[in-house]
């Protein structure tokens, strides 16, 4: 096999989720950037990958693919090394569960609306702060009404739903909000504690 092309910035969640897939399944990769950003636009080649303007995209041997849990699910089955997918219905639909959670409820509110606009913002828009801390509580509350117990939020084996909740709860302790917020969740600090731990986490950081 040939080695697989991550294309996206090192700073985005969703490159993120891939790289950290990539890396716990002991994974050689090339990570092409594209700013989706950059001050002169996205390169008019990158289309051919993702025709909405978005990171990230993924190659490997000729084949394309782009939405960052479809890359996550391809290279899980794709390639040897560990399982990050459970083999039964029912914790593969939580998994599923989850990260479609983060998707839908978690991303916006935990890393553009209080990480992002805390940081990046002069002066910060509060209310809009504040709305997602009101969000991202109900995420935290779901999400730890949804662990199950063990280390990782599936129990015992580590899957693709910490991996995909990983980046998106990385930006949002980034400010003390997001800390305070997290450490009222002593299940899911904990957790935390454990995925900024490991290896790939390191080695996937911007």
């Amino acid at each position: 096999m040939g080695k697989p092309v991550v294309y996206g910035a090192d700073y985005s969640v969703y490159v993120r989720i891939v790289r950290l897939v990539l890396e716990e399944k002991g994974i050689d990769y090339e990570l092409v950037p594209v700013d989706v950003f950059a001050a002169d636009g996205i390169p008019g080649w990158y289309f051919e990958h993702h025709p909405f303007d978005r990171i990230p995209a993924f190659e490997h041997d000729g084949f394309r693919l782009f939405e960052a849990s479809a890359i996550a699910r391809y290279v899980d089955e794709a390639f040897d090394g560990p399982a990050l997918q459970p083999a039964e219905a029912r914790p593969r639909a939580r998994m599923n569960q989850i990260t479609g959670m983060l998707d839908a409820y978690a991303y916006r509110a935990m890393v553009w609306d209080v990480a992002v606009e805390r940081l990046e913002k002069t002066p910060p828009d509060e209310a809009r702060i504040g709305g997602g801390l009101r969000q991202a509580g109900t995420v935290l509350t779901a999400l730890s009404s949804l662990k199950a117990p063990g280390p990782w939020l599936l129990g015992n084996e580590l899957t693709l739903a910490d991996l995909h909740a990983a980046p998106i709860i990385g930006y949002f302790v980034k400010v003390a909000e997001g800390r305070s917020l997290l450490a009222e969740f002593r299940d899911i600090q904990e957790w935390w504690t454990r995925i900024a731990a490991r290896a790939s986490f390191a080695n996937s950081s911007p």
